[in-house]
């Protein structure tokens, strides 16, 4: 672990990967401040019962970016913690003492049953081929998890409201006068056809995470996807 000016990262992938370009990648770190996004992480983990697990249970997100999501575990006391990317430019910027890998998500280099949860906040929906993706990052998941553990997942889902927010944000106007409309727009052009892939298969999506999890909680409000689950016996 590394409490340094620098990240401790693991390379198990070379760096500058094809992950997210860099014009995404800067609507991105437009769109919220640091802090921003890690104080609407706590209140999401806060909502999906973080504050009743112990704090030395070992913790892996996964698409963890930046790593804001595993600062906020750090400020909530959590103390095992790791992370996983593929973009080598975005764990630079973390700061703290969890352990990050860089690393396809596909492909975990992780031990088996090693995890006591494993959380994605929004990395699901870049996957390019699914669902064959998405069962394969799943499987990968279901490997790592202990028998006990859990999976929580946030992502963007087709609700009225999301797509209310997206014809909002991609006005020409709104996106002159509001900035984080504007980051956020240039993010969904950037990823549109992963993006409306996800949003387009609701019904696979949920079948192909019955086949490795049992769904303890799914909640599509807001336009997000709210996901607690359970490893399937196999």
């Amino acid at each position: 672990m590394n409490d340094s000016s620098s990240p401790d990262i693991i390379r198990h992938v070379a760096a500058g990967q094809l992950c997210c370009d860099p014009i995404w990648e800067a609507a991105y770190k437009r769109f919220e401040t640091p802090e921003q996004e890690i104080a609407k992480f706590i209140k999401r983990l806060r909502r999906f019962g973080f504050e009743t697990l112990k704090r030395d249970c070992r913790i892996v997100e996964i698409f963890c970016g930046r790593g804001n999501g595993l600062v906020a575990l750090e400020r909530m006391g959590f103390r095992n913690l790791e992370g996983v990317d593929l973009s080598d430019s975005l764990l630079e910027e973390y700061r703290g003492p969890a352990q990050l890998h860089l690393a396809d998500c596909l492909d975990l280099p992780l031990d088996a049953n090693h995890y006591d949860v494993v959380i994605v906040q929004g990395g699901l929906h870049h996957l390019p081929d699914m669902p064959t993706d998405l069962d394969r990052a799943l499987a990968g998941v279901h490997r790592i998890l202990k028998p006990s553990g859990k999976f929580y997942v946030i992502e963007p889902w087709k609700t009225p409201f999301l797509v209310f927010a997206h014809a909002v944000t991609e006005l020409s106007l709104m996106r002159t006068l509001y900035a984080k409309g504007d980051a956020l727009a240039i993010m969904t052009e950037r990823e549109r056809v992963t993006y409306e892939q996800w949003l387009g298969m609701p019904d696979v999506i949920r079948e192909t995470f019955q086949r490795h999890f049992e769904i303890e909680s799914w909640k599509t409000t807001w336009g997000k996807l709210a996901a607690i689950a359970a490893p399937r016996v196999h």
